[in-house]
């Protein structure tokens, strides 16, 4: 089935690019929390727990869209559960390079996605703008030292199938254009809280003894962060083709090297700001095709 719905000129774009912005620095307090006793898992459950308790009115409220949409809010559900339990843990158990390439080879599942399953075609100017946005990618994050963009390793596996779960849960937003933002938002909560439940039961995790501080840090990541974070995505994802909303979503990796200049001793290399810039380059341009349809 095709989406139809009115575009809504620059704020879509606006909502993604807030959206990416804190994705890519959103790495920093997961790892303040893993080095204070906080298992990925478990920060993933409480976070995400925090965030469902701010989505329980839309679920009770919205209720009669799980009977119209049985297959499409379901999968949803679960791919952004999957999504985002993944990437947590390849960000905290992997090489972060490897992981953000592997990840970010979502724009070309969402093109492929897109095209299939929403008959969204790309125009001549949508493919400028997708081989903009992964030529940025590419230069901006392969290194020769650390091999192609293949998994070899569980972190590896990881992020390629959060990247995969990321793509397809954004399809069946975009596909589900009636569906309120804010029960979309509520079934991605409900999703990785129900992904996480079952990762800390299959692999026996205990709650670990930490602070109070850390477990309220956990809260406050999900009230703050990841209710922002899905609410921005998903609007954006509803309201514009989903292979530019993908592209859009690439910012996420200027805001990371900007992140890690600031926070932490890593230097950008020259060549990150030349991938950097072509990313920008594609998100400006993704902005202008988005905008001029609309006006």
């Amino acid at each position: 089935m095709k989406a139809s719905k009115r575009e809504d000129g620059l704020l879509p774009v606006l909502a993604l690019l807030l959206a990416a912005t804190l994705w890519g620095v959103v790495w920093y307090p997961l790892r303040l929390l893993e080095e204070a006793g906080l298992h990925g898992l478990w920060t993933t459950l409480v976070s995400y727990g925090a965030a469902l308790l701010v989505g329980l009115g839309w679920l009770w409220r919205e209720r009669r869209f799980w009977l119209e949409h049985p297959v499409a809010l379901p999968l949803m559900t679960l791919a952004a559960g999957w999504t985002n339990v993944a990437f947590v843990l390849a960000i905290l158990d992997g090489a972060v390079v490897r992981v953000l390439l592997l990840f970010y080879l979502s724009p070309l599942w969402t093109l492929l996605l897109g095209w299939l399953i929403l008959g969204e075609k790309p125009r001549r100017g949508g493919w400028l703008v997708f081989a903009l946005a992964v030529a940025g990618a590419l230069v901006m994050l392969w290194e020769p030292a650390i091999g192609l963009p293949w998994p070899r390793d569980v972190a590896d596996w990881l992020a390629v199938s959060s990247g995969l779960a990321f793509s397809f849960s954004n399809v069946m937003v975009r596909q589900m254009g009636q569906v309120p933002v804010g029960l979309k938002a509520a079934g991605t909560w409900l999703g990785v809280v129900l992904v996480a439940l079952a990762g800390l039961l299959i692999l026996a995790l205990p709650l670990p003894q930490v602070a109070p501080a850390t477990l309220g840090g956990a809260v406050l990541l999900g009230w703050v962060g990841f209710v922002v974070m899905t609410l921005s995505v998903i609007y954006g994802v509803t309201h514009m083709p989903v292979h530019r909303s993908a592209v859009i979503l690439l910012f996420e990796l200027v805001a990371g090297a900007v992140s890690s200049l600031l926070l932490t001793d890593e230097q950008i290399l020259p060549r990150e700001w030349l991938g950097g810039g072509l990313i920008l380059a594609s998100a400006w341009f993704a902005a202008r095709e988005q905008h001029g349809e609309d006006g």
